[in-house]
Parts: C-alpha cells; structure tokens; sequence
C-alpha cells in the first residue's frame, strides 16, 4: 500500500474509535503528512498559477450552463444547453435549433454532451445525450439520440441507447461522448445515486462507459456481448460520474476522469471490459466524511493514472495537439467546478509529473475542447463560451 494510502488507512480506522471532537485534530496531522509523501513519492510540481502567454477570449455571452460543444464544418458550433436549448453559434450571433426531444432539466441532468459524426459533412448525424423519463417506469435516466440537423432544426430522430432502470435521483447522470479512431461511438452514464447497485451490476445502467456502432449497433467484440443476463453495451464498469471522455493525441486510447466523492476525483485509461471499483474501492470519503470502504485497492480492479486531493470536481477534459499552443504540446486539460479554473496536467509515461492552475476565479468551468481551428475552447458557467489565444 503506498504512502498516502496508509495515512487514508490510518485516518479511517481511527474515525471508527476515536471521539468525534478529536478527529478534526487527528485529519489535520494525518492530511500534512500524506499530503508530503504524495508530492514526495509523485514529483508532482506546482507550476505557477497564471500564464501570461495566454488569455481568454468570450466568443458568446449568455449561456447559463453550456454542456456540450461540437464544431461545424464552416466553423459555427452547436452547444448544448443544460435547461433543454441547442444553441447554433457564429459570430456572436446565437440561434436556438427546433426539433429537441422531450428533455427533463432535473437536478443534475438535462440536455448534456454533443457530438458530430466522423462523417458529418456527408451524413449530417449529430449525438448528444440528454435526460428523458421513457415510456416504462417511473424516475429519468440519461439517454443517447442522433439525429440530422439541416436549416436550424433536427430530422431523423433516432434514440440510440435509453439506460434503465429510472431513477428517481437528480443526479450522477454522466455523460459525456466521442469517436474513436476506428469509428466507435463511446459514452459515459453516472452510477445514478444508486452506487451499492448500479456499478458493479452489468445487468444493470449506470456507472459504466459504453460502445456502440455510430448507428446503434452493439459491436459483437464487445467485452460482455455474448455473456447472458448482461447489458451487450457495456465496454467498462465501476465507474461514479465520468464527466470527461477524450482520445490521447498518440496512442488513440481512451482517457475518462470521474466526477468523484470527496478526495476521489479520478483519471482513468479506459480498458475493454475493465472494472473500475467504484465503490469498493476509491481513495474518496463521502462528502459528510464519513467511510465509503477501507478499500484503495483489490484484485481485479484498475488503479487510476491520478486522483486529486482535495477534489476539485472535474468536468471535460481535453488533449492539446495544436501547433497554437507548442508549450502545451500533449498536455491535459481539466475543468474545475468547485475551484473554477482550468487545470493544466503535464504528463509523461502516463504520469502526471506537474500541474498549474489557469484562468483562476473566472467562474465554474463545464468543459473544455480542442476545436478543428486548433484552439481550445472553454464553457463556463453563466458565462458562456470563450477561446483560448495569446496575449
């Protein structure tokens, strides 16, 4: 067990038999030490927080919670608003697109992640997710639909994916999509609230990372494809709330962070048919501090790349490839909600070797992508959306 685990180890058998007016005592001494052995063992550095080569440029106002951004061939982009509204965005200028399917803005979920096709320019196929109740049971859950957008309005609605059961918790929805390489369409849904049921349960939605054909198929290599009494979609399980899905620049692999518990924010390479542990194992507490498990580890379950302490609650993720910003070659963007700034992740042999915080105070940053034009653009809340270009 390393260094920090101990420490995490100690401090959660001591919660079990100590008073509770000495425990605060007992985390602070605990928190220094794993907090040096981290930076010890880890060589994690602190670059410094600002970089003055950069600034943030608002290309549109007024959006209250941007989720989603995909980038058009004549250089407009589609964003998803939360509350239910697909915007069509040039110039400044915001056009709402007709033809959404019913959407349930509830809590934590709404009109979430969206895509295009590898393929648009010929087929016209968006992807995006959103919350819908179905037709069955009662409670919501997050669903995937495509359809063809064409003259400010969406055509040939198909839904692709609907995962169930309902519930009716407002939260843990995920969700976030992409392509790979060889064309297969990936997204994430959150264990729904249910984390003693749904993420370790492959009969069950929620909690997992799926793959299908662009057009609904279930791919037949599919981890659990031929195994009875599992969901034939499901590509990895034993996840929490992946609100970050992006492909390395180099290898094509799949990276996901997980919207965690409290000190339980994660980056995972995603691996077919792997089980990510949550929750029998997370370097997490719950947010009241009380004990999820004893467990950082166990046969059979993935370690994460990384985990932040304290939790900054990630929320899109991004790799810089772009020659517009060579110091930030292959380096990893994150947003932070509860911080409110974009994390830069210097990386090395899949590991984070140094991080800097940018943009500080700029306000809750949703998402973070690398567009065709190879500039970065940001979502932040009640903000809107702004792109990333030297001073």
């Amino acid at each position: 067990m390393e260094t920090k685990s101990r420490f995490s180890y100690i401090y959660r058998q001591t919660r079990l038999n100590m008073k509770p007016q000495y425990l605060s005592f007992v985390f602070l001494i605990l928190a220094t030490f794993s907090t040096c052995a981290q930076q010890q063992e880890s060589k994690i550095k602190a670059q410094p927080p600002t970089t003055p080569k950069y600034a943030l440029q608002q290309v549109v106002s007024g959006i209250e919670i941007p989720w989603g951004m995909a980038f058009l061939p004549d250089g407009a982009m589609l964003v998803t608003e939360k509350k239910g509204k697909l915007l069509h965005i040039k110039n400044g200028k915001k056009t709402e697109i007709k033809g959404l399917p019913k959407i349930e803005n509830i809590g934590q979920g709404g009109l979430l992640d969206i895509v295009l096709h590898p393929h648009y320019k010929s087929n016209r196929w968006i992807y995006f997710t959103y919350v819908s109740k179905g037709s069955i049971q009662k409670g919501v859950n997050t669903t995937l639909m495509r359809a063809k957008f064409r003259d400010m309005k969406l055509s040939h609605q198909e839904v692709l994916y609907k995962a169930m059961p309902n519930s009716p918790k407002a939260y843990h929805f995920g969700s976030r999509i992409l392509f790979d390489k060889k064309g297969y369409l990936y997204f994430s849904i959150g264990d729904r609230g249910d984390r003693d049921k749904n993420p370790q349960d492959l009969s069950k939605d929620g909690g997992k990372i799926y793959r299908l054909h662009a057009d609904g198929r279930i791919p037949e290599d599919n981890p659990f494809r031929h195994d009875s009494d599992t969901k034939d979609a499901i590509y990895s399980y034993g996840h929490r709330n992946p609100q970050g899905l992006c492909l390395h620049p180099q290898t094509g692999k799949i990276w996901s962070h997980e919207h965690g518990p409290r000190g339980g924010d994660e980056i995972n390479i995603i691996k077919k048919g792997k089980n990510y542990g949550w929750p029998r194992i997370t370097y997490g507490i719950n947010y009241s501090g009380t004990i999820i498990t004893e467990h950082v580890s166990m046969p059979g379950m993935e370690q994460p790349l990384f985990y932040w302490t304290p939790s900054i609650a990630p929320s899109g993720m991004t790799f810089v490839s772009s020659s517009k910003y060579p110091d930030w070659k292959n380096d990893l963007l994150v947003g932070s909600l509860a911080f409110k700034y974009l994390e830069r992740l210097i990386i090395k042999d899949n590991q984070v070797i140094a991080r800097q915080k940018l943009f500080e105070h700029k306000g809750r940053l949703r998402n973070v992508v690398q567009a065709p034009d190879g500039y970065v653009y940001v979502a932040i809340e009640q903000e809107g959306i702004f792109k990333i270009v030297k001073k």
